[in-house]
């Protein structure tokens, strides 16, 4: 701040300067006693007005706090907010397919505590016994190779003793008893390649039924022909010379004649069993090995 003064102390023009609450002129330096009260006057000013803040501002602390809810008793056991579980989709199901259900078909009475054996379908396990319509006897043996002589008299029927074909059929007798060849003993014969896959062979006929031919079907207890006295049984009672094999090649005689003995399962037939010889046969079939043609009695 600079005062400025129009008169004149020798000095020259007056020029005054207060700094700091000291006057000053060119000539010389002055103490202004107004000055300090100044400073002590805008001290007290300072200090009221900073008081009356601190007591406002107290005073609005005091106003706020009054305002604010109570803080909970630290003694009181906070409860966690209750949130609710994510709720999920239920996985996509797809329906699944049903079949209808079978009907049941009730069970068969038992006896004594036991199930009984289910029925044997009558398909291609069906077995009879080879000669029918009148008296037969089977022999429980045979000479020189398994087979069995059925006695009965001439023009019993000879009936297929399973579903099957027929294999083989010989219808002229050319058994010369000179030369008694292994080919020619039958005499008239048919051959049955039966549905469980034996062979079956019955010989001796006195005649064969019509239609009855390689390649036709048969089934179980189809008159294949009739009991007679042909080939080697012209010297001997008349019976049907029956035997079982495995199926072979044509004109393989002395395996088509019998290579299994048919005994067990005769008599089981004749009982109405059925008692299937394929196990059997296919087993001996196993042992025979290699064929080379007539083993005995050729």
């Amino acid at each position: 701040m600079v005062l400025r003064d129009a008169g004149s102390d020798g000095c020259g023009q007056e020029q005054r300067t207060v700094r700091n609450g000291v006057l000053g002129r060119d000539c010389q330096l002055l103490l202004v006693p107004v000055t300090r009260r100044a400073w002590a006057a805008f001290f007290v000013a300072a200090v009221v007005v900073g008081g009356c803040g601190l007591v406002v501002l107290s005073a609005a602390g005091v106003f706020d706090r009054a305002q604010q809810p109570p803080a909970p008793s630290s003694t009181l056991r906070s409860t966690p907010p209750q949130t609710k579980p994510p709720q999920t989709k239920p996985p996509r199901t797809t329906p699944r397919q049903t079949t209808p259900a079978r009907p049941i078909t009730p069970a068969r009475p038992t006896t004594r505590g036991k199930p009984s054996t289910p029925a044997r379908p009558a398909t291609v396990h069906q077995y009879v016994f080879p000669v029918s319509g009148c008296r037969a006897d089977a022999s429980q043996s045979h000479h020189d190779y398994p087979a069995s002589d059925i006695f009965a008299d001439v023009g019993c029927l000879f009936v297929s003793p399973v579903d099957g074909r027929v294999d083989e059929v010989t219808r002229v007798d050319s058994w010369d008893p000179n030369t008694n060849r292994g080919a020619d003993r039958g005499g008239l014969s048919v051959s049955v390649l039966g549905a469980d896959g034996v062979r079956y062979y019955g010989s001796h006929l006195s005649s064969i039924q019509p239609g009855i031919a390689p390649g036709v079907i048969v089934r179980a207890g189809q008159p294949l022909g009739r009991t007679g006295n042909t080939g080697s049984a012209r010297r001997t009672a008349p019976h049907l010379h029956f035997g079982i094999s495995w199926p072979t090649g044509p004109n393989a005689w002395w395996i088509r004649r019998g290579a299994v003995a048919p005994q067990q399962f005769l008599n089981s037939w004749r009982h109405g069993g059925q008692l299937s010889p394929a196990a059997l046969v296919a087993t001996s079939r196993r042992q025979y090995g290699v064929d080379r043609g007539c083993r005995s009695y050729c």
